[in-house]
């Protein structure tokens, strides 16, 4: 199974041969699996601050002739605090307790609970060289000559792509105003994802590339399924000769 190798120019330069990896059968359900367990750990953990509802002074006397008792008057057991008094008679309000207002929550989050889930290296191996079949089965993937990692400029990086008739990927791209409480929580925009460029080592494209809007740049030693596929399509994936080379010792 071979793929073209094009030049800057968008040129096609040769053919080289696709390691063993991009002819894995697509396995829906292992992706499905393999992006939960990525999710996981990206899972922000939250909890109920300590001590919440229970900065009141609200203990009462159950005991018979006891000074501030509630014994004989027809009370439940509720804690409660004094709002008004008049020598022994007194204005009782409920606090502390779960089914009082302002109490504390009966069985609120534990922010040392654990949600990273855990997947088999075969498993998630396996993932991965399933959506690099899907890629190419799909036409996803473009694979570029090694020079690409050289350039530094973004300007270069847009004229090599719009050479390849990668255009409309660049174009296809938004960025909008969201909606909602989050403008104000430092999440102003949201942006679309565009092209993944897989490269072979650190070079001068991680920081040009860096620049185009919804274009991430990964080392292919550090490739996984998020970032292949973005929820349920598969992203355009931009690869240079030397990151398919490097794929055949990788995700045996």
């Amino acid at each position: 199974m071979k793929v073209d190798v094009l030049d800057l120019n968008g040129k096609k330069l040769k053919q080289i041969e696709l390691p063993y990896q991009f002819t894995e059968p697509y396995h829906p359900n292992l992706i499905k699996r393999a992006v939960a367990v990525i999710m996981s750990k990206l899972r922000q953990v939250y909890g109920h601050k300590e001590g919440a509802g229970m900065g009141y002074s609200a203990k009462i006397s159950r005991r018979r002739r006891n000074y501030k008792g509630a014994y004989g008057h027809g009370y439940s057991r509720v804690p409660r605090k004094t709002m008004l008094r008049r020598g022994r008679q007194f204005h009782w309000v409920g606090a502390v307790a779960p089914g009082t207002v302002g109490g504390r929550r009966a069985h609120g989050p534990n922010f040392e609970k654990d949600f990273s889930q855990k997947i088999n290296k075969k498993e998630r191996k396996k993932a991965i060289r399933s959506l690099l079949g899907a890629s190419f089965e799909q036409k996803k993937m473009i694979v570029f000559e090694d020079k690409l990692e050289a350039l530094k400029k973004t300007k270069e990086v847009v004229i090599t792509l719009e050479n390849s008739s990668l255009k409309n990927e660049l174009e296809k791209v938004t960025k909008t105003v969201r909606s909602g409480k989050g403008k104000m929580r430092g999440r102003k925009y949201k942006t679309k994802k565009g092209l993944l460029f897989v490269v072979s080592k650190t070079c001068d494209l991680s920081k040009s590339a860096r620049s185009l809007l919804g274009a991430d740049v990964v080392n292919v030693s550090s490739l996984n399924v998020s970032d292949i596929a973005k929820g349920s399509e598969l992203r355009t994936s931009v690869w240079t000769e030397g990151a398919v080379k490097k794929v055949g010792a990788l995700f045996k």
